[in-house]
């Protein structure tokens, strides 16, 4: 069975693989399809293409935006995006520049709870990439602060934790609007964390093109929730394994069976305009 990983990320954001290792693994593991999905960039794509075309994987084109309503973060994939568009580029960098001011005022809430991080210690392991709350956990592992990165975000920045800043530009209907403005499909990515699926369909009505159905920490009963809400609402199925490299070490590359024709689907979709 042709099998794809359609969530994955390298080094330019917070995964620490190059876009050519990252290929060269997949062509390893036999996967026929990957789509880099970086946060808030698309600089890992060209380089991750030109491996593919060299190593027989098919790469498609993807990012994942952060988006903030009420308190409560969504992020939203978007696939076969124009990479290479010059205003959705410096869209992007815009973005990125809002991530430095997090990491900042995050830090700066971490010494409310008698914390003192570094901020260059942060941004040191983004190595010029964008910058997130997986690398602030990382370098609070580094500093000694916490065991590990579970424990930084179950402790301090995750979402509903004392140093957690949202400071997010997006609304989730603005980032399916910046995703279909630039040719993309937005799908809502690993839907468990929102722990509200009643904005699924509201999302549906705003233009959201696909739900991520299959992924590492969904159940076999959430699997079924999330493949009949996307038949209901007419909505694309995705997949993938959210693999970040060592950054995240337990979770592996194509470590779910994707079937290939999610793959497809998205390519069609493509073709038809987005639907």
């Amino acid at each position: 069975m042709k099998r794809c990983d359609l969530h994955v990320h390298t080094l330019h954001s917070d995964g620490t693989d190059t876009p050519e290792a990252l290929i060269a693994a997949a062509a390893r593991r036999e996967l026929s399809c990957v789509a880099i999905t970086d946060h808030d960039s698309v600089e890992g794509v060209e380089a991750a293409i030109a491996a593919g075309l060299r190593l027989g994987v098919e790469v498609i084109p993807g990012i994942e935006l952060t988006a903030e309503e009420d308190g409560l973060e969504v992020h939203m994939l978007g696939y076969m995006v124009e990479h290479r568009d010059p205003e959705f580029n410096r869209r992007l960098a815009g973005l990125r520049e809002n991530r430095v001011e997090r990491i900042h005022a995050m830090v700066e809430k971490l010494k409310d709870q008698g914390v003192t991080l570094p901020p260059e210690s942060v941004f040191k392991l983004s190595a010029g990439g964008t910058v997130g709350r997986l690398h602030m956990a990382r370098a609070m592992v580094n500093e000694g602060i916490v065991k590990n990165i579970y424990e930084a975000f179950n402790k301090y920045i995750g979402d509903r934790c004392p140093s957690y800043v949202a400071h997010f530009k997006l609304s989730p209907a603005e980032a399916i609007a910046l995703v279909r403005e630039f040719g993309g499909i937005p799908v809502l990515a690993h839907p468990y964390v929102l722990r509200r699926d009643e904005i699924i369909p509201v999302l549906a009505e705003a233009g959201l093109g696909g739900i991520e159905v299959y992924y590492p920490e969904h159940t076999q009963s959430m699997i079924n929730f999330y493949r009949n809400e996307a038949l209901r609402l007419h909505l694309l199925m995705t997949g993938g394994s959210d693999y970040h490299g060592a950054a995240k070490p337990n979770v592996s590359l194509g470590e779910i069976d994707v079937p290939y024709e999610l793959a497809e689907g998205l390519r069609e979709a493509k073709i038809r305009g987005g639907r």
